[in-house]
């Protein structure tokens, strides 16, 4: 055997069912003819610990976990300075990436895919000096993903993501901000933005917008404005699950690049992880930044 694969997954990720289909995907590996090196991470930080001090020097990097575990792998290569083909295993609770990528919820269907399907260039976003794969965000909802139980995320799944979201609904908090992009600035009061590379977040497949590509070098941005009443909240919530743009409640656009300024730290989360607080953010796309295993 001459291919080497590294395969990074989280034990713990969605209901933990990786573990009972182990034997099985490293089968499907061993298959395919790679030598096998098997890491599961015990701790956050260790998938992207791993890459970039140890990832060189494979042929195939398999990812078996949610979102932020595969946050994790490409952020490491990004540091580390090399690109291998990545494949990606979704066992999350959303999953929203892997459905971008129409890869399948069934472990040993997306394992099969990860050593025999075709490398698709990707695009990621840079984030001041980190990177994300497919959403950077701020506002109402965006603590839910990282301040949600993982056993509630376990056992609820999107719902829990909702109720998370319901318990903020009494005390809507916004962030004056100065939005740079092209030739254009925006000046205005958030309650949410999102700069997104995928066709779903949070579950909701469409709500980024249509005709969405992952290869073109573009992100798709969406702020949303400080609502004046419930009944326009309401409105709000209406027009972003069924991606009906609404001009007076919120900015939708594309583009490559953005900086984001306000005069108070604002949290953020990357793929779903925490991705700190600050009071000025530069987003760029990275054009095919990551090649990824998708079906043939």
């Amino acid at each position: 055997m001459s291919k080497k694969l590294l395969f990074i997954y989280n034990p713990k990720a969605g209901k933990a069912k990786i573990k009972n289909r182990l034997a099985d995907i490293l089968d499907i590996f061993a298959r395919a003819q790679y030598e096998i090196t098997v890491f599961p991470t015990q701790a956050r930080g260790d998938a992207r610990n791993l890459m970039e001090y140890r990832g060189k020097g494979y042929d195939l990097v398999v990812c078996g976990g949610g979102d932020g575990t595969l946050d994790e792998v490409v952020t490491g290569m990004a540091e580390g300075g090399f690109k291998t083909p990545i494949g990606y295993i979704p066992a999350g609770s959303t999953n929203d990436f892997g459905g971008s990528l129409s890869l399948p919820k069934n472990m040993l269907k997306a394992a099969e895919i990860a050593v025999h399907g075709r490398n698709f260039p990707c695009d990621i976003g840079s984030f001041n000096e980190d990177i994300f794969v497919y959403i950077a965000a701020f506002g109402i909802f965006t603590e839910v993903s990282y301040e949600t139980d993982q056993d509630a995320k376990n056992t609820l799944g999107h719902m829990a993501y909702i109720l998370e979201g319901v318990k903020r609904l009494s005390s809507i908090k916004s962030y004056p901000m100065r939005v740079s992009y092209k030739d254009n600035i925006i000046i205005d009061d958030f309650i949410f933005g999102m700069i997104t590379n995928s066709i779903s977040v949070g579950g909701f497949k469409n709500i980024t917008g249509k005709n969405v590509l992952l290869d073109d070098g573009l992100f798709e941005v969406t702020l949303i404005k400080k609502p004046k009443n419930p009944v326009e909240l309401n409105n709000i919530v209406v027009s972003l699950l069924n991606h009906d743009i609404d001009s007076n409640v919120m900015y939708c656009f594309r583009t490559e690049k953005l900086v984001l300024e306000s005069t108070e730290p604002v949290a953020w989360t990357l793929d779903g992880e925490n991705g700190g607080s600050h009071k000025s953010v530069q987003i760029r796309n990275i054009n095919k930044g990551m090649e990824i295993r998708v079906k043939e």
